[in-house]
């Protein structure tokens, strides 16, 4: 017997479909939320903050939960899918996108939001007095010096979206080749005490964790050096 099954590949391609998906919506969609809570001074950007931070405590089968009764046929967040003509999210892979934006945006947020308190208001103003406008200080000035914050919400997310089992598995069920994600597909596999392959699987995400925290690693050791030159 191979030691990846054409269902374990599916399961793997599915899920690396589904983390690259995750984090390239996520690093557009979390830029200017982490922006605004960098630089607002609202009395809301402790509500909002605490928001975007739930996922970080809440129980993913309860995330998975709510997220079907929204998005579910009879949840406004289903009824308004279905009258754009993209029918029920649930058990899709447009769900699972759904479900992990939500279940990861703290991952991408924070990263961001540091990013940007760190560079603080000197670089902006200099920008600001040579006549650059605030989208040329906000492209050319305050992105560029985020970057390290940008490299480390990509791998968290990325990373976080692969290790998802709750929420995957509420959301979207267990359907091979459409929501069976790696990590239903180890469970599955010590369902059927099949513990060889669940073995390798598992194995698997082990080393792609070790990778992705030396990874991290690498990225705040060359963040360190760039502040020590600057």
């Amino acid at each position: 017997m191979p030691l990846l099954s054409s269902q374990d590949l599916q399961a793997i391609a599915l899920t690396l479909r589904l983390a690259a998906t995750t984090t390239v919506l996520l690093l557009v969609l979390c830029t200017p939320i982490a922006w605004w809570l960098a630089n607002t001074a609202s009395r809301w950007r402790g509500p909002v903050g605490a928001v975007v931070a739930l996922p970080l405590v809440l129980p993913p089968t309860v995330i998975g939960f709510y997220l079907l009764v929204l998005l579910g046929p009879h949840g406004w967040g289903g009824q308004l899918t279905q009258w754009l003509g993209l029918g029920a999210l649930p058990f899709t892979f447009s769900g699972l996108v759904v479900g992990s934006l939500i279940y990861s945006m703290p991952f991408a947020v924070q990263p961001l939001q540091r990013a940007f308190e760190a560079m603080g208001r000197k670089p902006l103003d200099a920008a600001a007095t040579l006549g650059a406008s605030p989208w040329d200080r906000f492209f050319s000035v305050a992105l560029p010096l985020a970057r390290p914050g940008f490299v480390t919400a990509a791998i968290l997310s990325f990373a976080h979206t692969v290790g998802e089992f709750g929420v995957v598995l509420m959301l979207g069920g267990n359907i091979p080749g459409a929501t069976r994600v790696v990590s239903v597909q180890i469970y599955d596999h010590v369902e059927a005490m099949e513990y060889a392959q669940a073995h390798w699987l598992a194995g698997g995400m082990v080393a792609f964790s070790f990778v992705v925290l030396m990874a991290l690693n690498l990225v705040q050791k060359n963040g360190r050096a760039r502040e020590g030159v600057l």
